[in-house]
């Protein structure tokens, strides 16, 4: 273990190359370099936030996605991808990883979409990054934002941003939002949902910075919110929880040559998460320091080398247990670039080390290759070792937890056709075909004890085969009238191969088995509309078959320009149809909801 530690360390004071997410676009003709991560295959694509009031909303344009989501803006709401489960989804914001070593579920309702300039969804490295908005200034060296939402459920979303040039090479940003929702709604027989309000307030400080050969981007940020948790409609409950996190971050890359680049990033966060019930109370505190480092090296124009090394420590004090972790990453890869053939390569380590308790390593290969057909048709492949170490719930919590668990191991494989081509001056069009295979042991389950039924433990019981096709087509149209349309499609079969269990080769609980995405924009004057379609299908819980279920959303927005300011009035219809689902078997989500507002800048 401490050998580990002082490799990763020195490799760390050497300076090795990580690079963030906050470079990344959806291009997929370089390698990507995330915060925690190192060098690695990446296969991604870009998300617009649009005219969505959360980001779950954002997430939901992408068929590849289960969204959990406990009903109304209270419910906490969490993101896997590909069937592979939340706990394995990794979320970044501007480049660095947002950890939750207690449960490794991030709750979503923390990140507002008022600030997001894109949402990067990475199927190799199954992750979710969200970028913030860069300043843009006009004649004045002051620019900003005002914007309130309001409308169903008594729910009021106000924002605020400020922008600030402070030079030629350096800018300021304070922006500051709020979430204030009685949030009860009917559901059923006219039944009333009911302690899901939230009072939520998010805060947030950024430093954007260019010096020469390189930028910087300094981020502190604060979310601090109340809220009741109903229960499910079968145990309805009073509960109350508060959580409160807090961070400050810092990303650098640095070209001190055409042939060396540094990558720098690191971290500071406390979390905290206040429970308050009836059966007594819960506190859990996590105080998380990240460091991470990388480089890059050209050593000729068609090959590329990467070295990286990251560590973290995560500290967790709560009044069920305490427990701490330091984790060790390093990864080598290399690049080769030629006019059709690219290939992608990188191996990684990765090391868990709990205070008290065994080590957990691992070597990670992953490969990503790329190869033109003709100029915008491209055929591709990727594969990697994704692997989970168990988050501290599921080792250390007491009556729970189980020191003993492996983590879980993944293996993840894609191959696709790629076609994006500018037709004319005005259309482009766009599609791709992928098909995926995630082969995931030693899952991490609960059961019923020998000894006990009435106690459950987890253990490494699971075996998942996550198999599907991702298609998706769509154009874009710039001229007097600009439209696009995208349609998506995923089959998603992932299936239950424990051996023994009474869920054997049957679908997972929630993931559907079909998912229709279909989104449109049309703009003209002044005028936008945006409609949002989906339809998922085939989907299962513990007891059985669950009804599918369609939405409609709908947003009509126009803008306004005097001078050097504008006005955009928005109306927007959710759930347009009335369609009564759930994501949660027994968390009901709300039926139709309207939200109006105005958004200004200057």
């Amino acid at each position: 273990m401490l050998t580990s530690i002082l490799i990763s360390a020195g490799l760390l004071l050497s300076g090795l190359p990580s690079d963030s997410h906050e470079s990344l676009s959806d291009s997929l003709h370089a390698v990507t370099i995330t915060a925690d991560k190192g060098v690695t295959v990446s296969r991604a694509d870009t998300l617009k936030p649009g005219n969505s009031f959360s980001v779950s909303d954002v997430l939901l344009r992408s068929s590849g996605f289960h969204v959990g989501d406990n009903g109304g803006f209270a419910g906490l709401k969490t993101v896997s991808l590909r069937g592979l489960g939340s706990a394995h989804t990794a979320i970044y914001v501007d480049g660095v990883r947002v950890g939750n070593v207690q449960s490794g579920q991030n709750d979503l309702g923390m990140i507002g979409t008022e600030n997001l300039a894109s949402v990067v969804v990475d199927y190799a490295q199954n992750s979710v990054s969200f970028n913030t908005a860069r300043p843009v200034f006009a004649d004045s060296p002051v620019a900003g934002a005002v914007r309130l939402d309001g409308g169903s459920f008594g729910t009021w979303l106000p924002s605020a941003r400020l922008d600030f040039r402070l030079s030629d090479k350096l800018s300021l940003s304070a922006n500051a939002s709020g979430v204030f929702s009685k949030g009860d709604f009917t559901y059923g027989d006219g039944l009333v949902r009911d302690n899901n309000d939230v009072t939520q307030v998010r805060a947030g400080l950024d430093l954007f910075g260019i010096m020469n050969g390189g930028d910087y981007h300094v981020k502190a940020y604060y979310n601090d919110v109340d809220r009741g948790t109903p229960g499910s409609t079968s145990w309805p409950s009073e509960d109350r929880q508060s959580d409160k996190n807090g961070f400050v971050q810092a990303v650098m890359r640095k070209n001190f040559s055409p042939l060396y680049t540094l990558h720098l990033s690191g971290k500071v966060s406390y979390d905290n998460l206040f429970y308050a019930s009836p059966w007594g109370d819960s506190n859990y505190g996590q105080t998380e320091l990240q460091l991470n480092t990388a480089h890059d090296f050209q050593i000729r124009q068609w090959w590329k080398m990467s070295l990286a090394a990251d560590v973290q420590w995560d500290d967790l004090k709560s009044s069920n247990y305490n427990a701490s972790r330091v984790t060790a990453f390093s990864a080598l890869a290399t690049s080769f670039r030629t006019a059709r053939f690219s290939a992608d390569l990188a191996l990684e380590y990765s090391g868990a080390f709990d205070s008290g308790y065994l080590s957990r390593n691992a070597l990670s290969p992953s490969a990503n290759l790329r190869l033109k057909i003709v100029e915008g048709l491209d055929v591709l492949a990727f594969g990697r070792r994704a692997y989970r170490v168990p988050v501290f719930n599921e080792l250390y919590y007491v009556d729970y937890g189980n020191p003993e668990l492996k983590p879980e191991d993944a293996w993840l494989t894609d191959v696709g056709v790629d076609f994006n081509r500018k037709v004319s001056s005005a259309w482009t069009l766009k599609a791709k075909l992928d098909g995926f295979c995630n082969l995931l042991s030693n899952k991490i389950t609960s059961a019923p004890t020998a000894e006990d039924p009435n106690i459950w433990l987890p253990y490494n019981i699971g075996k998942v085969n996550s198999l599907g096709v991702d298609v998706a087509a769509g154009f874009v149209h710039d001229g007097q009238w600009n439209y696009s349309f995208d349609a998506r499609y995923t089959y998603h079969s992932t299936v239950d191969k424990t051996p023994d269990s009474y869920t054997y080769d049957q679908q997972i609980p929630y993931v559907a088995r079909h998912v229709v995405v279909l989104v449109a924009d049309v703009e003209w004057k002044g005028w936008s509309l945006n409609p949002v379609w989906q339809m998922r299908a085939g989907r299962t819980d513990s007891i059985g078959e669950l009804p599918d279920w369609k939405t409609l959303d709908l947003t009509l927005a126009k803008s306004f320009n005097i001078k050097n300011t504008s006005l955009v009035v928005k109306l927007s219809a959710k759930n347009l149809c009335d369609c009564r689902y759930e994501t949660v078997s027994g968390y009901p989500m709300p039926g139709r909801s309207i939200m109006g507002g105005f958004e200004f800048k200057f």
